[in-house]
């Protein structure tokens, strides 16, 4: 089995910072792509962030130029740095990965991490 797991969630004040991970863990052969979804209260699950083997990375308008998405390999790693918070960013994120496994290809989700940005 492959699990992510997510961590670096909180409560911080609009203009803050968070530094979210994601690390995939399990039997598997090679990460093709790792993102980031949030879903708000209310509101469908979107996506924010996502990185393909190849190095490149998408990013939806309402973060551009405030979250920063990154990988480490050799950790199995995806990290999602987010400066200047916004109250509306508020919401669970999740990590989500599109990994090929012994069974072939999978998509694997983790547990979801809370980010509240209030003052």
């Amino acid at each position: 089995q492959v699990h992510l797991v997510e961590s670096g969630g909180g409560l911080v004040q609009p203009g803050g910072s968070l530094r979210l991970s994601c690390v995939a863990s399990g039997s598997f052969f090679r990460i093709n792509a790792m993102g980031w979804y949030r879903q708000a209260p209310g509101k469908e699950r979107e996506l924010i962030a996502r990185t393909a083997s190849g190095g490149t990375t998408i990013y939806t308008d309402s973060v551009k130029g405030r979250f920063t998405i990154s990988r480490d390999n050799a950790q199995n790693t995806e990290y999602l740095q987010m400066n200047s918070l916004k109250p509306e960013d508020t919401a669970v994120y999740y990590c989500n990965a599109d990994l090929v496994a012994y069974t072939g290809r999978i998509e694997v989700w983790g547990q979801g991490t809370l980010v509240t940005v209030s003052s």
